[in-house]
């Protein structure tokens, strides 16, 4: 007699049944398989703005950094270091190469872990460590003084590099910058996303879409109280927003405030003309707690706030920050690295 066939339990069944009988589990494997679709889609479109966004200029291996740099123009050297979250498009689509590079010989980073330039993990890129990096890369590009510009979280790189190698910088000029320590915001949400495993899961999922959603509002906050010009749709917004580089945006915002302790107790050792401007509304740094306060340590230097004008003054305002240079380049032809003292303006 044919014994009756019993149906063994389908492998949907043997995954389901216990998702079934325990709720909390559902969810958890449900919020798994959505984060890693995240990562999957996040990871494609990051390839895509690689091919769609090419390296525009030559790199460098330095100290195990593959560090990405354009060169344009001819005459006395003039490095450009840009902020956090941001790359050589920004000066690129501002006109400030061009405008400079009819004077100068422009020299324009990838900071690490921007645009196409590496970050290693077994270095903290404080502004003094990247300063050391970018003196040995000008040092591999034969330039041994520069007139240097930086905006932002770019303008503490640059003190770093004054600071550390005063003979290499024959001026300085910093644009909106962050020079004293005060209670950040933006410094406190970004420590989760700086830190190791839950940092790369995070720029790897939730951060980059979280980014796109709040783009738009995040650039009138950069731009206001000005419009964002049309000419910034020439900054690749794809590139920005990377795993790779959210990672390096949120480990650089965390380090704002020990950066800014840090650095703060050298600036009366600066020597060499300081050119000091922004945007007397700036929504982003108070910029009387910064440039205006800077200016009065280092006294020599000459402040410029430009009216009605953002934190993206390379932007917004590109031809007075050009002026800005070319009243460093002057200061060094009157004074040479003798303290020159300016007036505010």
């Amino acid at each position: 007699m044919e014994l009756p066939r019993t149906r063994s339990p389908s492998l949907q069944s043997d995954y389901t049944t216990p998702l079934r009988r325990h709720p909390a589990l559902a969810a958890f494997a449900g919020a798994a398989s959505l984060l890693g679709a995240m990562a999957i889609v996040n990871g494609r479109v990051a390839k895509k703005a690689e091919r769609d966004n090419p390296p525009r200029g030559q790199f460098l291996e330095i100290d195990g950094v593959r560090l990405h740099y354009v060169e344009r123009g001819n005459g006395r050297p003039l490095v450009l270091l840009h902020g956090n979250g941001s790359m050589i498009q920004d000066f690129e689509s501002s006109g400030l190469i061009d405008l400079a590079a009819n004077r100068f010989r422009v020299i324009v980073f990838d900071r690490p872990g921007f645009g196409h330039s590496s970050r290693p993990r077994n270095v903290i890129w404080t502004p003094e460590a990247q300063a050391d990096l970018f003196r040995k890369a000008l040092d591999r590009l034969s330039v041994q003084r520069a007139i240097v510009l930086g905006h932002s979280w770019g303008a503490a790189v640059a003190l770093a590099l004054a600071t550390r190698h005063p003979s290499f910088v024959e001026a300085l000029v910093l644009a909106s910058g962050y020079y004293f320590p005060t209670v950040r915001a933006d410094a406190a949400a970004s420590s989760m996303s700086s830190m190791r495993g839950m940092g790369d899961a995070l720029s790897h999922t939730i951060s980059p879409i979280v980014s796109r959603l709040l783009w738009p509002s995040m650039l009138r906050k950069m731009f206001g109280p000005r419009p964002v010009p049309d000419k910034f749709v020439g900054f690749p917004k794809e590139l920005a927003l990377r795993p790779s580089q959210m990672r390096a945006s949120a480990a650089e915002a965390t380090l704002m405030i020990p950066a800014a302790f840090e650095s703060s107790k050298s600036y009366d050792q600066l020597k060499m003309p300081t050119i000091i401007i922004a945007g007397d509304e700036d929504r982003l740094i108070d910029i009387n707690k910064q440039s205006v306060r800077l200016h009065g340590e280092i006294t020599h230097s000459k402040l410029h706030r430009v009216a009605g004008a953002g934190h993206m003054i390379q932007q917004s305002a590109t031809a007075r920050l050009m002026a800005a240079i070319d009243e460093a380049a002057a200061a060094t032809d009157i004074g040479g690295n003798a303290p020159h003292r300016f007036a505010s303006a």
